[in-house]
Parts: structure tokens; C-alpha cells; sequence
């Protein structure tokens, strides 16, 4: 009766945004009139994305200010002696220009080629008249090697106050990771200054960005709306990831695939594919041509709305019209998905909204990183394997031979769920469960603003 009664009143607001002086604007830690995140001479910003294949290149962007028209980066294999200028090679940058709240910024980009496998590298980027310092990174291997790796639901909200103490909590837990991959609604792009929550979510990363790959997926919150309810991609997210380029037309930006030491990253636009049938067909098209060339030992897809929701009031049944057949014909081993502002995993569900005709399939996953937090669903609480309201996660993967091993941890470093994809000799898989004893956690905030939520997000900006 308590989750019917709140569907009946999500619309409704039982207490206003200023009722406790917050405004809806305020989504970042810098105070009004202040200029924190203005591009200057240092290079900053700066992130690893991987290029199409990472274990002979590499793809790096970074910002200055407008007036650094050239620049470039310098890479060498990462040695013991502080000479790496000595043995470094120079590379040009493509250059953009990007015009925000913070004014006109340079965004630069370089994809390392001709790189060796599994060999430490060294590289720095150009700022005007300085360089940043220098950073490593692995390349991949040319083949499975086991690896781990880190995965982020929404941060959206508050990201320096809040997003910040997960990134270091997953790194501190697994220091080891190759790879981080952020489901989308990385910043809020709403009200405010949009900039402004960038230079807080690459300051919330700080040089982890540059050291590890970032697998992106694109968020409604990515996206811009007009008038009309229309969703267009947000000015800031190609100047500042260089994705692989090798997606379906029009969507390269925010499509895209990597192959990373044995393991498929597929990355999807979902806001595109709810808003426009074509463009799900697009997507569905493409994905059967990778995933039927996948040389792959494991299948990781990453988007933003879940196949299967879990908070109050929300499903996407185009997604599993047009894509979930796909995951299953091409057997998917998990589906990492953010959106919810809550916590669920589970594989196909048979009953309910999400109602399926089969048990099996990929391993869905949803979670959340940042501080907004919904309320999960009936239909959820009864036929998913897992759930939470009210907790900051990060989860990670370690990809072994015959075994993914998946554990979801709070930020305070407990274990929440746990299960492992176990591959059988015949190429099937099982699942073996390890999640805790324990009762699925749920909103302990006592003055909630709305009835659909736990926390809204915006009571943590200042």
C-alpha cells in the first residue's frame, strides 16, 4: 500500500525547494560571482579514452585557454630515470574550440598509435608555455590477460562534494584497475553553470583520469532538451572525450566499441534510442554486426536506461523490443546501466511491467554514485535478486578465464552484493550468487522533498 500510495503522488511536490533555502540551481560547490573552473595556460581536464584497439594506441584529451592554438603531446616508454624528455617523441593535437558559461576553451586531442602490448608508457600534454606532468598507463594486451576493472552508476549531482569520496574509495579498493566505466548522467546539465559540474566531475577523477581509461556512455542528462522535448547531445561531451569513432552514423560520439585485453566494452545511446525508433533499430543493427565479429573472451554493454527498471513509476519497454533480443542471441554476459538513482541487478524477470517470457540471459545491472536517490519499485523488490535505496556504490569486475567475479561495494567499503558469471567448458555460463545476509537497504532520510524520492540532490550543493 506504501509503494501504490507513492506512485499516486510522484507528481506532487510535499515540500518546496526553497521551504529549506535551497535553490534548484545550485549544483556545484562554487559560490555565485566566483570563476573556479575558467580554462587557463595548465593543461587540465585531462583524460584517457581508449582508441579502438588498446593495445597498439591510445587516446588522450585535455583544455587550456583559447589562445593556445597548437598544441601537442609527448610520449616515451615509462623508465626509471627522470630523462623521459631525452626519449620522447612529439605528437600535433587536434584542437576545438568549446564556448561556456567559463568562457571560450581550447579541447585537445591525440591517439598515441604504433604502441607495443602490455608496456608502461609515459606521456605529458602541452599547455601554453608549460606541460602538464607526467602520467603513465598500461597498454592493454594483445590478448585475455585477467584484469579488473571499476564501474560508476550516476554521479549527476554535488560531484565534487559527493561523487569525489567513491572515485577514491574504488581506486583505494582496487588500485589494480585497468579500466573505469561511467553509465551516464556523469554531470546534471540543467540549471546552473553546465561547466562548472564538468570541472568538478574531471576534479572528482583528478589524475586517475589520466592514468586509467574511461569508458563513457552518454546520459539524458549528456543531452540537452528544447521546447519541444527534444534531446540533443551537450556542446561540452565530444571536445572532451574522444571516443573510438567507430559507431553508427550520426551517433560515432556516443556509440562506440573497444576491445581491452580480451574483454568487449560496447557502449549504447539510450536517450536516442527512447526518443527515436529509428534510431534504437540503428543501434540494434550495428550491435548484431559487433557482437557477431567478437573475438572476445567477455561481453560488457554499457548504457544509460535500464531494460529492466527499478524506481517508481519508470520503464523503457523499447529497449528490450529492439535491443534485449540481441543481448541474448549473442549471449551478453552483463548489461551495466544507471538512471535509476537506485541499486538492482537480476536477469530477466518474468512478471510485471518488465515482464519477459524467458529467466536467462545477460546479467542486469543498475546502480548509482552520486547523492540523488530514488525509491525502488514493487515490481523490483519482488523480482530482482538485489536492491538498495539510499547508498553511494561503486561495484567492480574481475575478469578471469572462466570466471567474472562482480561485487558491489557502499563507499564506506562494505560489501553490499556480490555474484560471479562462472564459464562453463561448453561456452554457457551460470550464475553463482554471494551476495551478503541481510535485508535490502532502504531511505533512512527522515524529511524526504519529494514522495518518489530519498533525496533529491540538490539539499547536498552547499
Amino acid at each position: 500500500m506504501k509503494k501504490k500510495l507513492q506512485i499516486v503522488l510522484t507528481a506532487l511536490l510535499v515540500i518546496g525547494y526553497f521551504v529549506i533555502g535551497v535553490s534548484p540551481q545550485a549544483q556545484t560547490l562554487v559560490p555565485e560571482g566566483e570563476s573556479r573552473y575558467e580554462a587557463t595556460a595548465f593543461p587540465d581536464r585531462i583524460v584517457l579514452v581508449p582508441a579502438a584497439t588498446p593495445e597498439s594506441s591510445q587516446t588522450v584529451n585535455w583544455r587550456t585557454r583559447a589562445d593556445v592554438t597548437v598544441a601537442a603531446a609527448e610520449i616515451s616508454l615509462a623508465k626509471s630515470t627522470p630523462g623521459l624528455h631525452l626519449t620522447a617523441s612529439r605528437q600535433q593535437a587536434t584542437t576545438v574550440a568549446l564556448s561556456t558559461q567559463n568562457g571560450i576553451s581550447h579541447h585537445h586531442s591525440v591517439t598515441f598509435t604504433d604502441l607495443q602490448p602490455d608496456t608502461l608508457y609515459a606521456y605529458r600534454v602541452m599547455g601554453a608555455g608549460t606541460w602538464s606532468e607526467w602520467f603513465q598507463f598500461r597498454t592493454a594486451s594483445a590478448g585475455f590477460v585477467p584484469y579488473s576493472a571499476i564501474y560508476f552508476g550516476d554521479a549527476q549531482n554535488a560531484v565534487k562534494s559527493l561523487f569525489s569520496r567513491v572515485v577514491r574509495a574504488a581506486f583505494t579498493t582496487n588500485a589494480h584497475a585497468r579500466v573505469m566505466i561511467h553509465a551516464g548522467d556523469l554531470v546534471n546539465s540543467r540549471d546552473g553553470n553546465h561547466d562548472d559540474e564538468w570541472g568538478e566531475w574531471f576534479e572528482a577523477g583528478g589524475w586517475l583520469n589520466g592514468m586509467i581509461n574511461n569508458v563513457v556512455a552518454a546520459g539524458n542528462h549528456e543531452h540537452i532538451e528544447d521546447e519541444n522535448d527534444w534531446y540533443t547531445l551537450a556542446p561540452h561531451w565530444a571536445p572532451q572525450f574522444g571516443t573510438p569513432d567507430n559507431g553508427p552514423a550520426p551517433l560515432q560520439d556516443t556509440v562506440y566499441y573497444t576491445d581491452y585485453q580480451g574483454v568487449r566494452y560496447i557502449v549504447l545511446d539510450s536517450i536516442q534510442a527512447l526518443q527515436s525508433e529509428e534510431m534504437a533499430k540503428l543501434q540494434a543493427n550495428w550491435l548484431r554486426d559487433v557482437l557477431g565479429n567478437n573475438p572476445s573472451l567477455w561481453t560488457v554493454v554499457t548504457y544509460h536506461h535500464p531494460m529492466f527498471s527499478v524506481s517508481l513509476g519508470r520503464d523503457n519497454p523499447e529497449l528490450r523490443k529492439h535491443w534485449q533480443p540481441v543481448f541474448e542471441e549473442f549471449k551478453v554476459d552483463i548489461v551495466l546501466q544507471g538512471h535509476d538513482h537506485a541499486y538492482g541487478r537480476g536477469q530477466n524477470v518474468a512478471t510485471g511491467t518488465s515482464g519477459q517470457q524467458i529467466s536467462n540471459g545477460p546479467m542486469y545491472v543498475v546502480s548509482v554514485a552520486g547523492p540523488k536517490m530514488y525509491l525502488v519499485s514493487e515490481q523490483a523488490e519482488e523480482n530482482m535478486d538485489r536492491t538498495a535505496e539510499d547508498m553511494q556504490l561503486f561495484q567492480t569486475l574481475d575478469f578471469e578465464q572462466d570466471r567474472l567475479v562482480y561485487a558491489a561495494r557502499t563507499v564506506t567499503g562494505e560489501l553490499y552484493d556480490a555474484f560471479d558469471i562462472v564459464r562453463e567448458a561448453d561456452g554457457s555460463t551460470r550464475i553463482e550468487d554471494r551476495r551478503p545476509a541481510g535485508s535490502d537497504n532502504r531511505c533512512a532520510n527522515p524529511t524526504p522533498m519529494r514522495v518518489d524520492r530519498c533525496w533529491d540532490g540538490a539539499e547536498f550543493s552547499q
